[in-house]
């Protein structure tokens, strides 16, 4: 599938066409590569700044070029460059270093439609500067509205992205990705103690999202945040029961345990679920699963950045470990096929197995019933800023909202509160999984080897009995 406007901006407009493509793709099969493709891409961003009142900066901003790459047995081998032309592709090609593999496979890759899970509208274009400074303006003035606020930071991104891809299976594709990303953050002053709270939301769309309605509901989070840690005490430490909440919580099963799930790691022996497919990994009431193709989230894709479609893939089912997420490279070498998981942050990078939109699937149990459940533990709604060893999963993560739970209540707030764990034996503890599954608001952002991509998180509410360490200042 080849769309019009992407034909237009990224071939005719560069004086390419599909035949020129072609003809660039054969002469690297003819040297005996596994499998080898051409990336073109445009992208276009732009970013407001709203700081003490005022818009502070703002950026606009074109990223143009073309990787050529190739896989040989397991190894990667690529160029790229900012200038698409037929010129500089026949470079690339010629340039590019390869070392033949004796084992030449080429997979059968389906040759059916795209899917079309968010608009091509382009939100940069859409909506005029005046509107974009009138929003972040109505956040400022929304937020002064609350007492003690003594600032409110609002940050806008937005961003256009066409590719066009063609591969060693003679396919031609093409996808427009639009990305819009709000993050609000207010600043208060009670009685001499300055905190701060954070909220945002974004997704593949176009600004009309930001009604009024969602507007109010991330400033009252992000203010309701900061009011909790003027009235937190310090957190308490030691083993105890934890409760983590729904929604933007799933960070952590994304990093101590996702990441674990991709399948580099697993090849290599290097992650803790090497090796146990078919094994009993989690408690039987955890489900985990990957899932490209959601309407219009943030780590939602039509195709990869191998052109393969992106799926719903079951990685953990009832504790029992499924299956891992895979690129073409790794497909390759572990006999399978892609999972529509090969990722890649711009065109002179190579793709990997990556994450797209990574979640818990619901229990049986409520939120309340999970709170009422525990005598005494932290309940951790929300985190901010953390450290994961990816191959043993270990991590700490500190929460940004919590409470302490004393007889099936939240009794008060607390501060300064980190989380210490590994995550593959954290799902052995996952006793009670809440029916309240909720999806991040379009916020995640996932590095991997100095690649950065959009992703999606999320969980309903679960208790994990035991194996976690909260670490706090009240002892």
């Amino acid at each position: 599938m080849l769309i019009k406007q992407v034909e237009q901006n990224l071939l005719i407009a560069n004086s390419i066409d599909s035949t020129i493509l072609e003809q660039q793709i054969h002469k690297l099969k003819k040297q005996g590569v596994d499998f080898c493709d051409l990336y073109l891409q445009s992208t276009t961003s732009e970013s407001f700044l709203l700081d003490e009142g005022i818009i502070k900066s703002g950026s606009f901003a074109i990223n143009k070029g073309i990787g050529v790459r190739v896989i040989c047995h397991d190894k990667t081998f690529l160029n790229h460059s900012s200038n698409i032309s037929p010129k500089s592709i026949n470079s690339l090609v010629d340039n590019i270093f390869i070392q033949p593999s004796a084992n030449l496979v080429h997979n059968t890759v389906a040759k059916d439609s795209v899917q079309n899970l968010y608009t091509f509208n382009n939100p940069i274009t859409a909506t005029t500067q005046a509107d974009k400074m009138y929003l972040l303006q109505k956040i400022d003035q929304i937020a002064r509205s609350n007492e003690y606020v003594t600032n409110v930071i609002a940050n806008l991104s937005l961003e256009y992205d066409e590719i066009c891809i063609f591969n060693a299976n003679d396919r031609i594709l093409s996808d427009i990705r639009p990305l819009v990303h709000l993050s609000i953050t207010i600043v208060l002053n009670k009685n001499g103690m300055i905190e701060k709270g954070s909220s945002g939301c974004g997704g593949r769309c176009s600004l009309d999202m930001y009604d009024d309605n969602t507007l109010a509901f991330h400033i009252e989070k992000a203010y309701t945040q900061a009011i909790l840690k003027t009235e937190a005490s310090n957190c308490p430490s030691g083993e105890m029961p934890v409760v983590l909440g729904n929604g933007w919580a799933g960070v952590i099963l994304h990093e101590a345990i996702g990441h674990g799930l991709e399948s580099d790691f697993n090849r290599k022996g290097s992650s803790a679920f090497s090796n146990k497919i078919g094994q009993q990994v989690a408690n039987t009431n955890v489900t985990i699963v990957d899932e490209g193709c959601i309407e219009n989230r943030r780590g939602s894709l039509n195709i990869d950045d191998e052109g393969n479609k992106t799926q719903r893939t079951v990685l953990i089912e009832d504790g029992i470990l499924c299956g891992y997420m895979f690129d073409e490279l790794n497909a390759r070498l572990m006999g399978t096929k892609s999972t529509g998981n090969g990722r890649r942050e711009s065109f002179a990078c190579s793709p990997m197995p990556r994450m797209t939109n990574t979640y818990m699937l619901n229990g049986k149990f409520s939120h309340d019933e999970i709170i009422a459940s525990t005598k005494y533990g932290l309940y951790a709604e929300s985190f901010e800023g953390g450290q994961v060893d990816i191959t043993s999963g270990q991590f700490v993560f500190n929460a940004s909202t919590a409470w302490v739970i004393k007889n099936g209540k939240l009794d008060h707030p607390v501060k300064g509160c980190a989380l210490v764990g590994n995550g593959p034996e954290c799902l052995k503890h996952v006793s009670m999984v809440g029916n309240n599954l909720e999806l991040d608001s379009g916020i995640g952002v996932c590095g991997k080897n100095g690649q950065m991509v959009p992703v999606g998180v999320g969980q309903p509410t679960i208790k994990v009995d035991k194996s976690l360490i909260v670490g706090g200042s009240n002892n």
